[in-house]
Formats: C-alpha cells, structure tokens, sequence
C-alpha cells in the first residue's frame, strides 16, 4: 500500500470521530511514519521486533495544569507494523481506526489497560 492511501485511511478515522471528541483534541498533531526508530522502542521498552502501531507522546488532558507555550502533542501511526499485520484493505482501515482511537485515548488520559 502506497503511503497517499495509507495517510488517507488515517484521515478517514480521524474524521469518523464523534463531534464531541473531534472538538476537544487540544495541541495534538498525527502523522504517519514507516516504523518506529530504535530510540522510541528502546525507550518504551520494546524489542526491536516488538510490533509498535501507533505512539502517543505529550502530556495528557488530564494531567495538564498551567499548560502553554509547548510544543504541539504528537500523535503517530507506523504504517510497517500494521501493515505486517493485515491481509487486505479493509484489515488495514479497521487496524489504522483502532489505532488511532487507542492513541486518542492516550491524549484523553486514558491507560493502556483502561483502552483494553
């Protein structure tokens, strides 16, 4: 799967978000990068050959004080490892929607145990 297509379905899920949700993603960007690099393994504690779909990084809503001035949250889904994971397009657009709604999450506040 070419990246164009892959960038889309990602924008397809972002836009399949309830309104209510979709208004209040504050300071968060998401991209799409090939795979995760070694430091961002490392640091999350993962093997190199851990597959990693998607990565959360900033400070969460809910942890959030006097908050301003910061870079922008980052939000990145890692279109090499879900694609090792899915057969057709269809598998690719429902792993890149669960994806990004797990990382969403994250921005919301919400654990990986809670997003289980």
């Amino acid at each position: 799967m070419d990246d164009e297509v892959f960038e889309k379905l990602v924008t397809e899920a972002l836009d399949s978000l309830p309104a209510q949700f979709a208004a209040k993603m504050e300071n968060v960007g998401v991209t799409v990068e090939d795979a995760p690099t070694y430091y961002q393994m490392r640091k999350l504690g993962l093997s190199p050959r851990s597959l990693l779909f998607g990565l959360y990084q900033g400070v969460p809503q809910t942890k959030r004080g006097n908050y301003g001035g910061v870079l922008p949250d980052k939000i990145t889904i890692f279109k090499f490892p879900i694609l090792a994971v899915c057969r057709t397009e269809e598998d690719v657009r429902a792993k890149v929607r669960d994806t990004v709604i797990h990382e969403i999450g994250h921005h919301f506040g919400l654990s990986d145990e809670q997003l289980k």
